[in-house]
């Protein structure tokens, strides 16, 4: 009897695997939408409703277009992130953004929309185009905060929108934060506001989801994602302006 023995060659494994490195990086794409029937008529504030969704995909929005013929949207994004898989969650999401925004509108009833009204506040009084002053330096902080609901549960009761509301402008109130503009949809709240300096943006999108998730008893009704953007007087043009010519 003969026996055969073959020797397979063992395959090398990769040295250098994804979650051990730790890379630098800086990474901008540039996307472009155009309708496919009909002119864009939307709110462009729809943008700010999917973003928390696009940073999970490590795709944060740095800056937007939005017209009746087009919409462009830049993004940094973490090495991960390819551009097929940007161009297809860059669509997708903005595709199912829209289509909820329009089914709202349209089945909403007249009683249900004015309610509504109830839970958005303008305060005039508070002007954000100014900086905060302190003894080491001038600062623009202001802040687009959005928290979204778990499993886009939605709260149609008036008295927990009044918690969530109210609630909202005592948070900031004893943190020293000031609020510009305040909307408490149903599935999502948008917050306009200053920061306080010795507070980082993480810190201040944590306030709101834990006081709020507190004032409504402790209950999970946050998703475990939250989306904080700065705004100001000054765009990021405002640098690459004033760069001198290599």
């Amino acid at each position: 009897m003969h026996t055969t023995i073959l020797r397979t060659a063992m395959q090398p494994q990769p040295l250098y695997q994804p979650h051990h490195v730790h890379p630098a990086f800086e990474l901008r794409y540039s996307w472009t939408g155009w309708p496919a029937r009909s002119p864009f008529d939307e709110d462009a504030a729809v943008l700010t409703e999917v973003s928390p969704l696009w940073e999970t995909d490590g795709m944060r929005l740095l800056e937007r277009y939005w017209s009746n013929d087009r919409v462009q949207l830049t993004f940094s994004t973490t090495p991960e992130v390819s551009p097929s898989f940007l161009a297809g969650r860059a669509k997708g999401r903005l595709q199912h953004a829209l289509a909820s925004q329009v089914a709202r509108t349209r089945f909403a009833d007249p009683s249900f929309r004015a309610l509504m009204k109830e839970f958005t506040i303008v305060c005039d009084g508070v002007d954000l185009s100014g900086p905060t002053e302190s003894a080491h330096g001038r600062y623009w902080y202001n802040l687009h905060v959005v928290l979204v609901t778990a499993e886009r549960y939605r709260v149609v009761d008036r008295p927990r929108l009044t918690i969530l509301r109210d609630h909202s402008l005592k948070i900031a109130e004893k943190k020293g934060y000031r609020i510009s503009r305040l909307s408490v949809m149903p599935d999502h709240l948008h917050v306009s506001l200053r920061g306080s300096i010795q507070h980082g943006p993480r810190e201040i999108a944590l306030a709101f989801q834990n006081n709020l998730a507190y004032a409504l008893g402790q209950v999970r009704i946050w998703a475990d994602t939250f989306y904080v953007g700065t705004f100001g007087e000054y765009d990021m043009r405002a640098i690459r302006r004033n760069e001198s010519p290599h």
